[in-house]
Parts: structure tokens; sequence; C-alpha cells
């Protein structure tokens, strides 16, 4: 088989699908891309059994069709060397040679036999659930989680976004026990409820690739795989076994504590106070009397503290709690409205971290982090 292709628009495709590749696969055909050319649509398969990621390109030039599997580094790495140029691939099936012609040179690469690359797994027709997603709404329901994920070997549950499908919306959690987010959308609902975790890895995967997706993405599910269909690109992948914790239980519905301050600047005395913090905890105190918050931080190893105050709007008690600044740092990050809001009941309670004002009226997001003890 034979076709001509966009030295840059190859690049494009298999940089994307080039992430799911293991850098210690248990399979060495899984270190290759597979290559499957029919009716002048060009398919790259890459996989590392867990997720796999198909993107498709059209060639206007193309004779013949079949399947190789293409060593992935050695065909990127010879890729990004080139300007945009148009590149001949021919590629003889039965000798497993890979000729890659240019207008003044020639590279032959050796190819492996598809047949030994694994099949993509089906999703189960009498089990599949299916439902279209905006793929705005989608990759904002993944930025807005994917960074309070656990990495807890002991419970997988708690390594993947828990994404609930219901009548009235479509809630995306993730939590490592320390901080939680829950986000909804009221735009997105499904006939029927139904849940699902969505691994770290193929999260990450759908947050590079769905920032270009222009069009609806297509969500189908059973009880072991996702697939997620976009424009140019397929993922499948297999789901997280097992319950997800009941959240709700967890977000406290009494705080009657508030403090509502500019989340710029409580974010940026954060980053300033958080490198005087004792490095292990990472704890920083905050102290709110009257309508001034002071962030304040000490190591008492090292002999250094430092501390600022802020103007804020406070309506409660006067009270001292304390959290781990980096989760603190990385939840207001997440967050995008000028203002945030603090809901808190006493210093061993959780802290509610909300949005001010709403900037989309469909989507209710709530972060939730646990307090540190002050004195430890």
């Amino acid at each position: 088989m034979k076709f001509v292709v966009s030295s840059m628009e190859l690049l494009g495709h298999l940089q994307a699908v080039s992430r799911v590749i293991s850098n210690k696969n248990t399979l060495p055909i899984l270190d290759n891309f597979l290559f499957s050319l029919d009716a002048g649509v060009l398919e790259v398969t890459a996989s590392d059994l867990e997720s796999t990621l198909i993107t498709s390109l059209q060639l206007e030039n193309a004779d013949g069709s079949g399947e190789i599997a293409v060593p992935a580094r050695i065909l990127t790495d010879t890729l990004k060397e080139f300007p945009e140029i148009p590149l001949t691939f021919e590629i003889d099936t039965n000798s497993m040679m890979v000729v890659i012609q240019s207008e003044s040179g020639k590279f032959t690469i050796m190819g492996q036999n598809a047949a030994e690359f694994p099949q993509v797994p089906q999703i189960k027709a009498d089990q599949k659930q299916a439902l279209e997603i905006d793929g705005e709404v989608l990759l904002s329901g993944i930025n807005k989680t994917i960074f309070a994920t656990a990495d807890d070997e002991l419970r997988p549950v708690m390594n993947g976004i828990f994404i609930e499908l219901s009548g009235d919306d479509t809630t995306f959690v993730a939590s490592d026990a320390h901080k939680l987010v829950r986000y909804k959308r009221t735009d997105v609902t499904s006939e029927s409820e139904a849940s699902f975790i969505l691994p770290k890895k193929p999260a990450s995967l759908l947050k590079n690739i769905l920032p270009k997706e222009q069009n609806m993405v297509k969500l189908e599910f059973d009880e072991r795989n996702a697939a997620f269909t976009l424009t140019n690109y397929k993922m499948v992948c297999r789901l997280v076994e097992g319950n997800y914790p009941s959240y709700n239980s967890v977000i406290p519905t009494d705080n009657p504590f508030r403090m509502t301050i500019d989340r710029v600047e409580f974010y940026n005395a954060l980053r300033r106070v958080s490198v005087f913090s004792n490095q292990a905890s990472n704890l920083v105190k905050l102290a709110l009397t009257g309508n001034q918050l002071t962030v304040s931080a000490q190591d008492i190893d090292f002999s250094i503290s430092g501390t600022e105050r802020l103007n804020c709007q406070y309506e409660g008690d006067d009270m001292d709690i304390g959290f781990k600044s980096t989760f603190l740092i990385e939840i207001l990050a997440n967050l995008t409205t000028p203002d945030v809001v603090v809901e808190m009941s006493d210093p061993t309670r959780a802290g509610i971290l909300l949005p001010a004002t709403t900037e989309n009226e469909n989507e209710d997001i709530l972060m939730l982090l646990m307090p540190m003890m002050i004195n430890a």
C-alpha cells in the first residue's frame, strides 16, 4: 500500500495518540502504532491495553489497503525533523518494510505484523448506555476535577473521576480524601441514571484532544469499558471497577461562617506565605477577625515565619483554621471567578470553597478541603 501525507499533519496526530504508549509495556507490540489504510482513510491506533486511542486522517493520494505496526518512537522522532512537506509512504505488508520518501531523501523502517496488535475492546450492546455531550462541557468537567484525584493503590476507585448521569444533571466528582471537587452541569442530562469511574490517564488524554473538538462527543459505556468518539479521534478505555464512596455525605450542609475574598489576592498571598511553612506539613493558618484575614506560616526548625494581612468580607465569629497550603493553592487555581466564598463551621470541619458569582447558569461547582490541626 502507498499514500502521500503532510509531515506536520501526520506528526500532530501521532503525537496526540502517542501519549497512550507506556514506557513499560508488557507486550513489545505496544511500542508501535497500528497503521490501517482503507478507502483513502488512514487510521492510526496506539494502546497500553487499558486505554486505546485511534485517530483518522483523510488522504487525497492513497493506493491499496492493509495494516502494519510501525515503531512509534523512531517514526515520531523522524517526523519532528521535517519541515512542512509531503511524504510518500510505501509499505510492503509481506516483507514488513516501510519506506518513507521525501523530495531529497529515503528512510527505511522495519514494521511488524498487525495481527499481533491487541483488538480494540467493544462496548457490549446489551449493557450499552449512550449519550451525546458537548466537548466543551466534557473538557470543563475533566479540567475542574482531575487535579483532585488520588494516587492510592489500596483504593483504586479514588484514582479516577466519578461521572454520574441523571435526568436532571451530570456530575463530575474527584477526591483524594483531603480535598473533594463536585462539578455539576444541568445542561447535560441522561434518560436513565448511570455512573462510571473514568481513570486518570484516559481523562488526561481527553484533556489533550478535546480543546480542538468543535462537535458533540458521543459517549458509550458498559460495565467494563467506555468509548468517546470525536470528529478525528476515538478513545476506548477500561473503567475503574468498584463503587465510588458516597461523596454527598462528607459535604457539610451547615456552614454559618462565610468569607468572601478576592481570589487572585488570596492565591498570591498563600504562595508567598507558604514558602515559610514547614516542608513536611505545608501548614498555613488563616485567622479571621472582623473583615480581615491574616495568613501565616512558620517553620520552627529553621526559625522562619511569614504573615500577610488581606481585606475580606466575613460573617461569623473570630476563628483560626489551618489548611495544607499546596491543596488550598491548587483549589484556588482551579476556580476562575474574581472572588471566592469560603464557608466554614469550626476549625475541625471541612471548609467549602465556592465561586462568588455564577459564570455559567448551567454550572454548579463546589470544592471542599479538610482542615489541619494548627498546633500539630
